[in-house]
Formats: C-alpha cells, structure tokens, sequence
C-alpha cells in the first residue's frame, strides 16, 4: 500500500511538473533546481552565479525552505527577483509549489529561474519540478564518501559543483576517489570544483550554465 501511495503521489507530481515545463517552454525561460545538504552553500553559489552571468541573463530565484525567508532576502538585497516557498517541514519542493511560485514572477521578461531546493541529499532528487536542469552542490567538509550513501541523486544531476574547494588541504577529502565513484555513477557529469564565497572557479561553472540557456533558448526558437 505505502509504494502505491508513493506511486500516485509522484505521479501528480510528475503531470504538474509537464504542465510547468511547457509554461517554461512558452516563455522561453531556463530552470535550474539546484540541490545540495543543508550548509553546502547553495545561496553562495546562487549568488555567485548571478554575479558572473546578469549582464547577460535576467534571472530570479525560487528560494525553499522549511522555515524563513533570510535566503530569499539575501538574493533580494542583490537586486534580482526572489520567492520564498516555506514547505512547514516537507523536506524537499514539488511541482504545485513551484507553479504557484511562477505565478508571482513575470516569466516573459526572464532568461533564467535558479530553484534553490530544500536542504536534503534524498528527497529532491525524486520530484520532478519541470525544470531543464538538476545540478547538486557538494561542500568538502561534508567528505568525499557522499556518492556512496547517497547515489540517486549524483546519478540524476547533470553537474556536481565541489564547493569549498578552497579548505580541501584541510579536511581528509580524497577528490581522486570522489571523481571515481562519481564516474561510476553518471559517466557523463562535469565536475566544477569552486569556492563561491571568493569568486573562485566560478566562471566555468557559469559557462556550462550559459550554454544550456543557449541551447534551450535555440531550441525554442527552431
């Protein structure tokens, strides 16, 4: 009975999430749902990210959390539209959220939706948003053994950022095994080590970013 349920439930999800991929299509706006464990940086990779590519995209953001709005007003305090979605304990964003969250935006004048998903290395990789992009932070400190306990979700992203690179000589992270199990997981993932809080190795991650928009927005003009 419980797999039903999980069935049915997902399969809502999933019927919403095309319903907000075509609203995406239409207005010809790319989404990202970036994921990651609570502290890995995801609002400084956001920020980072808007830094290197708004001269050359309009972007929002789409901030979720159990509780509070102190993300979604960092990003605000940078000049770019932010909604906050406060699930009250759910641990992961689905597709009814995110369509009631576009309903506040004006998607016609957009470029880029950055989804900052709830903090969590399970749920999130299992609910289809709509968007075009899934892509997972991991921070150093967290330990390259994460790609074991956690696999579904390396395996559904199409880019890994290692976020604080920077304290690598610090904390006993073996990246060589880390790229491994990796590999052996999603052969096809880039890995974009970066350190957001200082800006480093931020542009080639904004350069793959860059051309997904590019081949979206090309795809939707064709």
């Amino acid at each position: 009975m419980k797999i039903d349920l999980e069935q049915r439930i997902l399969a809502a999800n999933d019927e919403l999430a095309a319903v907000n991929r075509a609203r995406f299509a239409e207005a010809g706006v790319f989404v990202l749902d970036l994921m990651a464990s609570p502290g890995a940086g995801k609002t400084s990779t956001i920020l980072a990210t808007i830094a290197a590519l708004r001269d050359r995209y309009s972007i929002a953001v789409i901030e979720g959390d159990i509780a509070s709005k102190v993300d979604a007003e960092k990003v605000r305090a940078h000049g770019i539209p932010a909604v906050q979605i406060n699930t009250g304990g759910a641990c992961h964003l689905e597709s009814a959220m995110i369509r009631r969250a576009v309903d506040t935006l004006d998607l016609d004048a957009l470029d880029l939706v950055i989804i900052e998903n709830v903090g969590n290395l399970v749920c999130p990789s299992d609910f289809d948003l709509g968007e075009h992009a899934k892509v997972m932070i991991l921070s150093v400190p967290e330990g390259h053994d994460k790609p074991y306990k956690y696999p579904n979700i390396f395996q559904v992203s199409e880019a890994v950022i290692l976020n604080k690179y920077d304290t690598m000589s610090v904390f006993d992270f073996d990246e060589a095994e880390f790229r491994s199990v990796v590999a052996s997981l999603n052969a096809t993932v880039p890995i974009f080590p970066m350190s957001a809080t200082k800006g480093d190795g931020v542009e080639p991650w904004a350069e793959w970013l860059a051309g997904r928009i590019e081949a979206m927005k090309a795809g939707v003009a064709s």
